[in-house]
């Protein structure tokens, strides 16, 4: 698959400073993208490198922010989708999602995350509280991002055999441990959840795993093959990480580096993890992929 064919990235995120302040972003190596990013920043990067349509990813835990992402996706242009937030232990979660389809932009919500790589109890999928809202998530027929470390991997595992009927898409691979070139325990997890049919996976996030200043596409070669592996090209999307990913590279380097790690695969599958999987599992609306030849977290 050539750049030339189009792209969904599955995965970016955009946010403003002045609207809303990003906790996480602290610290001296974080310190690159601690500013503004809209998608005005996105578009021209992401068109010029073929992508015609994105996912919109949450990046913080509060009900503010996934009304405004659906707002940016309304008018129907490069966010075909948004995978937002709502609190999963709440009594009314069903409610509070029904309430987000009411919204502008509504039918734009193909999936609902939270940041469990942040929560300290390393089975809090597996609360009771938690798989009542992940069955609320699949009655409304939206997919599951999880965002989640690799000792987190065998609890996300067990709460998608729990819960079925819900499509769980792993986020950045599940986060393995690049820099480190080791690949236990993330691989022996990764597999385990590979193996649950409801589960897809994203190629993103590993260059921001990697050694941000050396990485080189053969640092990714090992953890990129077990992914493809385990899941397959019609269970693995792209996603390009939009802004974090500069923290060590701009956003044609990691196209290009998905581009060289796929380029074993033939052109169906490249086909499905650059465009296919995404616009399946997500359920993205047909006109938002266009041939580029006639457009322009």
């Amino acid at each position: 698959m050539g750049p030339s064919l189009p792209v969904v990235d599955a995965h970016h995120h955009v946010w403003d400073l002045e609207a809303r302040d990003q906790e996480w972003i602290t610290g001296e190596e974080l310190a690159p993208i601690r500013r503004t990013f809209t998608l005005a920043h996105l578009e021209p990067e992401a068109r010029a490198a073929g992508v015609v349509a994105t996912v919109v990813v949450q990046t913080v835990t509060v009900a503010e922010e996934t009304p405004e992402l659906l707002a940016l996706a309304a008018p129907g242009g490069l966010v075909a989708g948004v995978v937002g937030w709502t609190d999963l232990m709440a009594p009314d979660v069903a409610d509070a999602l029904a309430a987000l389809r009411g919204l502008p932009g509504g039918s734009r919500l193909v999936g609902i995350r939270h940041q469990v790589q942040g929560e300290p109890d390393p089975e809090w999928l597996l609360r009771p509280d938690v798989l009542r809202g992940l069955r609320a998530v699949a009655a409304a027929g939206l997919a599951y991002d999880l965002v989640v470390l690799p000792h987190q991997l065998p609890a996300a595992a067990r709460a998608a055999a729990l819960v079925p009927g819900l499509t769980f898409v792993l986020d950045h691979a599940g986060k393995p441990p690049v820099a480190r070139r080791t690949t236990h325990p993330w691989a022996g997890g990764l597999r385990a959840l590979a193996a649950l049919p409801n589960t897809v996976c994203k190629l993103s996030g590993l260059v921001t795993e990697a050694d941000h200043r050396s990485w080189t596409v053969a640092d990714l070669r090992p953890y990129a093959d077990t992914v493809i592996d385990a899941f397959g090209p019609d269970r693995l999307m792209f996603g390009s990480d939009w802004p974090v990913c500069r923290l060590a590279a701009d956003y044609a380097d990691v196209l290009d580096a998905a581009h060289e790690l796929t380029g074993g695969l033939g052109p169906s599958e490249r086909r499905a993890v650059f465009a296919g999987t995404a616009r399946r599992v997500y359920g993205l609306r047909e006109p938002a992929v266009r041939d580029p030849g006639h457009t322009s977290r």
